[in-house]
């Protein structure tokens, strides 16, 4: 017996986006525009159209999208549709056969050279009649008929009553309302639309641990609410904290990953558990479960979410490594083998062996997301997801998802493409990326296209300017104004962003030469920082990162990712690149080399800007307050030390008297 599908009466192919050949939904926010794209075509030479539907959670279709052709005799058609509301959403798309367009098409031709003229006219009279029996009475059907009754009026000139037909009003109401014949309809697609915060926000990263006095230098969650204040300053939206859990001292590691830790060392936070407790306790030193329900309770007034860090690993101590003990990997000895990624070892932890009892580690799993669920935590940063199966993670993020579609995961996975983007398909909600690796003008727009484009549909990436585990050498030796020029592009490149603490202070000491490790890592020892003086003393970037956050909130351009567009740079040491969303426009030009003043020739993509190519237009610096005139091409010089970076607002001229073009420079 044959399984093979029929094609449709008018073909509907390769509909985009899918995911996973539509076995796993796309991925949208609430409010966020993308464009479904599908080959149509029929065969012959009669018109075709297609449109989009959109059906929200309830079941209920939503009013058609009219989709055009992209690109004249391509085939492909495209339609933007903004899903409004979270949940579980379907697209489809609809082809027909459209006999009103054949005919106009067919009339412009046979009419004025007097090829069978009337009965040309009759049969447009014809079609008219049919398409006005669907529309409404109130949206235009007397339109309609009466460019009918035109085309059949022998009485009037030939070319009078065929403009009848043609005119822009009676254009609009059959736009509104099509004739269609041979309807096909493309199979369904899945779309799920979460929150805004899934795409959107900025994350600060911090230990509590550090945020002491000098009477207690173990900072507590008391002591660490007082800088939140300061961190909600400078517009953060999510406050990530490393695990917070009791922290075991079998081969506990020292300073600077000294196998031998001393009685004054605090271990590292991710060796979780002791007898205190594990993935379901917090640190004794740091206070109680009282003081951390404070902590977010705080954070929320203040405008934050509180992210928290789960890893799902142990140290020997952990109460999973006595209760559990298959949960491990076990030597020929018996001893429980420790994790490793060769040559690294890392002797105070103990990976899960997850096929031992997937169901058991599952139902665990789940029952600690939900403890931290219940302390107001809504947002996990999951450790090293790479390293676990995929499946597992698919079974406990579909299930905390199922009951609570506002819980985000984001996949701490700095791996192989495969991996990542399958974490994302299987229902991460962000990802960490390469950006850190990624600094030359070739390497930052490859990158930032791919993610971008079809990626964008199920992976949403979280622009980390570092990590405690990553200081990357264009950090290490291109000083602050390094630090300052991957700020911008982080918070301008992708609608979420984050940096870790000692970022705005530009710290950027290797443990060694060719060492991505930080020297005197936060990892393994306590590291308190003098904000006040670096305040006072100017040594900090605090705030032009408050800055890059409010230009954020103000543009809501730079909420989005698939709006991100290249322009062309003479220079390859400068980059520019746009946004677009409605009528807002933001154009970033950076300087890429931290070392020396740049100058470039920036010719922009003006339709992709909204403006025609011949137009000049103010073009505000949000960085510097300064507004010059752009056109197509315009010269750009930035010196480092005084501007990483041109973030322009593109300000339509309320007068449409023309403009000189202009030029920046910093």
């Amino acid at each position: 017996m044959s399984t093979t599908v029929e094609i449709g009466r008018i073909p509907v192919r390769d509909v985009h986006p899918v995911v996973d050949h539509g076995r796993r939904p796309a991925k949208a926010v609430a409010g966020e525009t993308f464009q479904v794209t599908a080959s149509v075509f029929r065969e012959g030479h009669d018109a075709v159209a297609a449109n989009v539907v959109l059906k929200d959670p309830e079941g209920r279709p939503g009013p058609w999208t009219p989709m055009r052709e992209l690109a004249p005799g391509s085939d492909r058609w495209g339609a933007e549709v903004t899903p409004d509301a979270q949940g579980n959403w379907t697209y489809r798309v609809e082809a027909w056969s459209d006999p009103v367009t054949t005919w106009q098409r067919h009339a412009r031709i046979k009419v004025p050279a007097g090829i069978d003229t009337g009965l040309v006219l009759e049969e447009g009279a014809e079609l008219y009649r049919r398409a006005a029996a669907g529309v409404p009475r109130d949206d235009g059907r007397a339109v309609v008929l009466a460019a009918a009754e035109m085309l059949l009026d022998d009485t009037l000139p030939v070319a009078t009553r065929l403009a009848a037909a043609l005119t822009p009003e009676v254009d609009a109401v059959l736009a509104r309302h099509p004739l269609r014949e041979l309807v096909t309809t493309s199979d369904p697609l899945p779309l799920l639309v979460e929150r805004e915060r899934a795409l959107y926000g900025a994350w600060y990263e911090f230990f509590p641990r550090s945020e002491g006095t000098p009477a207690r230098p173990h900072g507590t969650f008391r002591t660490a609410a007082r800088r939140l204040a300061a961190i909600a300053a400078m517009g953060f939206d999510v406050v990530y904290l490393p695990p917070v859990h009791p922290i075991g001292t079998t081969h506990r590691k020292g300073r600077n990953n000294t196998l031998s830790a001393t009685p004054d060392d605090v271990g590292v936070p991710w060796a979780i558990g002791s007898p205190e407790g594990g993935h379901d306790a917090v640190h004794p030193d740091l206070g109680t479960l009282d003081d951390f329900d404070r902590f977010v309770t705080e954070a929320g007034r203040l405008g934050m979410e509180v992210a928290l860090d789960f890893a799902l690993q142990c140290s020997p101590d952990h109460p999973w490594v006595h209760k559990h003990p298959d949960w491990f990997h076990h030597r020929p000895d018996g001893t429980i083998a420790h994790a490793e990624n060769p040559p690294k070892k890392y002797q105070d932890i103990y990976p899960i062996a997850f096929d031992a009892d997937m169901d058991g580690i599952v139902a665990e799993t789940v029952r600690v997301l939900r403890f931290w669920m219940s302390h107001g935590v809504r947002i996990f940063r999951v450790d090293n997801p790479h390293t676990k199966p995929v499946v597992f993670w698919e079974r406990v993020i579909g299930e905390i998802n199922h009951a609570d579609p506002d819980v985000i995961f984001l996949a701490e996975a700095f791996t192989r493409p495969a991996m990542m983007h399958t974490l994302a398909q299987i229902g991460f909600q962000q990802s960490y990326t390469y950006f850190t690796w990624r600094n030359t003008k070739r390497e930052l727009t490859e990158y930032l296209t791919e993610l971008s484009g079809d990626a964008a549909s199920y992976m949403r990436p979280n622009l980390f300017a570092n990590t405690p585990d990553i200081l990357h050498a264009y950090l290490q030796h291109g000083g602050r104004p390094a630090f300052e020029v991957r700020a911008v592009l982080a918070a301008t490149l992708s609608p979420t962003w984050g940096i870790y603490s000692g970022y705005e202070l530009c710290e950027n000491t290797p443990l060694r030469e060719g060492s991505e490790e930080y020297l005197d890592s936060e990892k393994y020892q306590l590291k308190p920082r003098d904000w006040a003086t670096a305040t006072r003393e100017g040594t900090t970037i605090a705030p032009l990162i408050t800055r890059l956050n409010t230009i954020r909130r103000a543009h809501p351009a730079l909420h989005r990712l698939r709006n991100l567009r290249f322009h062309h740079t003479d220079n390859d040491a400068l980059i520019a690149y746009s946004k677009r969303e409605g009528s807002d426009a933001v154009l970033v030009v950076a300087n890429l080399d931290p070392h020396r003043t740049q100058e470039a020739t920036v010719s922009l993509d003006m339709p992709q800007l909204g403006l025609d190519w011949h137009e000049s237009v103010p073009v505000h610096d949000e960085l510097t307050d300064e507004t010059y005139h752009w056109g197509r091409t315009n010269y750009v010089r930035l010196e480092p030390g005084r501007a990483p970076a041109h973030v322009l607002h593109i300000r339509r001229p309320s007068s449409a008297a023309p403009r000189n073009e202009g030029s920046a420079a910093s």
